[in-house]
């Protein structure tokens, strides 16, 4: 090696050096202590297990529907971690056993009705899902663990729905609930004190002489998806699941909260899902890689999720754009109708929060006395 060489080789090194030196700054101001970080490595890891659980011939054996026992393992544990915001333990493991449950109590309730309400047409079985947006928005009510036990049942009717379960299905369902149990808590029994629960969110508005906060968040909720169900019912949407998630997930607990949140979420989006068809000639050569930047984009999801929504709905929208194509799907009309389907349910929000019992904010010198404390679940 010349002395040319060898000086370019150690400028080189040397600005990688100062680089990484950087970006650990960067992130430690992001995420102080790594906190975040080591929560977002736990929810991948409880995904991953759960899910290769499902897939073990041992467990499937006998399960008619056995590849459905994956994807409900891996998403009951997934959902289960990001909701879990407690600081022991003892009580994140009681929660995520609870956060399961109700994940599997969701996904129970779809199968169940699913079809009856099929008579009604093909959107008839999406009317189960009008009712989990309505716990999403209610049960903030009941405390940390209400709230995140409210997503989970949306969650568990979005997972059934996209499995077409059935009353056949029951016992996959409930296997699905221990495998995710077990996976979750073993990965916050080993996270340990590494992890600090994030600060409470502010207080929701209590005004005098109108309904409670949550419940006016679960009807707006409730109403946006109705909404979409009837739309799809007359002139059939191809995703129109993804538009009912956003309009959930959207509804914050005042009207300004829910167009900041409608904004970040449009942002997010269109960036996040250009970004995954960009990966998608990866997902089909080298799969490896694309479950590995999925898997990056989670722990950015659970970093940035307390402060930047935006940032958040924008790894979201690229790891799922990355999984469906890993996962065999290729098709641009349904990648795209992820994406605008997503953006029309936010819009569905929006007007359902600024039209339906509209929440003000709490001024600050009413906090105290006229409000009580959120415990909103920021999931995509």
């Amino acid at each position: 090696m010349t002395l040319n060489q060898s000086r370019r080789v150690a400028s080189l090194a040397s600005c990688t050096r100062v680089c990484l030196q950087r970006a650990a700054l960067r992130l430690e101001r992001i995420d102080p202590g790594a906190h975040r970080r080591i929560k977002g490595l736990r929810l991948i890891t409880a995904y991953g297990i759960a899910a290769m659980l499902g897939t073990m011939g041992d467990i499937t054996r006998g399960l008619r529907d056995g590849p459905s026992l994956s994807i409900l393992a891996g998403g009951f544990a997934l959902w289960a971690s990001v909701s879990e915001g407690r600081g022991t333990r003892r009580e994140s493991s009681r929660d995520l056993v609870l956060l399961t449950a109700a994940a599997a109590a969701g996904a129970v309730s779809f199968a169940l009705l699913a079809p009856l309400l099929a008579q009604l047409g093909h959107a008839g079985p999406e009317l189960v899902l009008v009712s989990g947006a309505f716990c999403a928005g209610y049960m903030r009510r009941f405390g940390l663990t209400g709230t995140g036990a409210g997503s989970q049942i949306y969650i568990g009717q979005l997972l059934a729905y996209g499995a077409a379960l059935g009353p056949g299905n029951l016992y996959t369902i409930a296997i699905a609930a221990a495998i995710a149990a077990t996976a979750s808590v073993v990965q916050r029994l080993l996270s340990g004190p590494g992890e600090h629960p994030p600060p409470p969110p502010p207080a929701l508005p209590i005004q005098p002489g109108a309904p409670p906060p949550e419940l006016a968040m679960g009807l707006q909720a409730a109403a946006a998806a109705l909404t979409i169900v009837g739309l799809n019912a007359v002139f059939g949407l191809v995703e129109s699941a993804w538009a009912i998630t956003a309009c959930t997930y959207v509804i914050a607990g005042s009207a300004r909260g829910t167009i900041r949140r409608v904004t970040h979420r449009i942002i997010g989006t269109t960036i996040g899902v250009p970004l995954g068809l960009v990966f998608l000639p990866l997902a089909s050569t080298m799969p490896v890689l694309a479950w590995a930047a999925a898997a990056l984009a989670m722990v950015i999801h659970a970093m940035a999720l307390p402060e930047r929504y935006d940032i958040a709905c924008g790894a979201y929208a690229f790891t799922l754009i990355v999984t469906l194509a890993v996962t065999g799907e290729h098709s641009a009309a349904i990648l795209g109708a992820r994406a605008w389907e997503t953006l029309l349910g936010g819009a569905f929000g929006l007007a359902a929060a600024t039209l339906l019992l509209p929440l003000r904010p709490v001024a600050e010198g009413d906090a105290a006395d006229r409000s009580r404390p959120s415990t909103r679940n920021e999931k995509d």
